[in-house]
C-alpha cells in the first residue's frame, strides 16, 4: 500500500504568489484577529474584497473587532484552511467608501453594510507582510510580501 502523506514538492515563489493573489481575488472569507488596548484576543470571520493593494472589511461598530481597530489598528487575516493558508499582517484605518467601491463589495460577499440600520464602518487594511504555505516543505520562504513589498 502507498502511503498518501507524502506532500507534493514546495512550489516555487512565483507560483506561491499567483496562488495568493488568486485566493484574494476569489475567496470571500477571513479570519480577522484582532486585540483590545488591554490586549484581550479576539477573532470573527467576516467578509472582505482584494483592491490589488489593499483589503476592504466592515463590521458592525459596536462589535469588538470594530472597537479593537478603532483603538489598535494592527490585525491578521487568516485566509483558507490549516494546509492551503495565507497569513497577512496589517494595519486597518476606519474610511468611508466610494459607491463603486461600496458595490464591489456588496457585489463579491453579496452582503450591502450600507443597506442596514446599524451603523457597519469600513475599514481599509494595507498589508505590511503576506505569508503562504501549504505544507512543513513550504514553510521556508513563506514570505511573499514583507514591509508592505512583494518579494517575488
Amino acid at each position: 500500500m502507498t502511503s498518501t502523506n507524502t506532500p507534493p514538492p514546495a512550489r516555487p515563489l512565483a507560483t506561491r504568489k499567483a496562488d495568493a493573489l488568486l485566493r484574494l481575488t476569489t475567496d470571500v472569507d477571513a479570519w480577522v484577529s484582532t486585540a483590545s488596548t488591554d490586549g484581550a484576543p479576539y477573532l470573527v470571520p467576516l467578509s472582505f474584497i482584494w483592491t490589488g493593494e489593499t483589503f476592504f472589511l466592515s463590521t458592525a461598530s459596536r462589535n469588538p473587532t470594530s472597537l479593537n481597530l478603532q483603538a489598535n489598528p494592527h490585525l491578521h487575516l487568516a485566509i483558507g484552511g490549516t494546509r492551503d493558508v495565507l497569513l497577512v499582517t496589517g494595519t486597518a484605518q476606519r474610511f468611508t467608501p466610494t459607491q463603486e467601491q461600496g458595490d464591489t463589495f456588496a457585489d463579491k460577499t453579496g452582503f450591502d453594510p450600507r443597506t442596514l440600520k446599524a451603523t457597519y464602518p469600513f475599514f481599509e487594511v494595507t498589508p505590511v507582510r503576506i505569508q503562504s504555505w501549504r505544507e512543513a516543505n513550504e514553510l521556508k520562504g513563506r514570505d511573499l510580501m514583507l514591509d508592505g513589498t512583494w518579494l517575488v
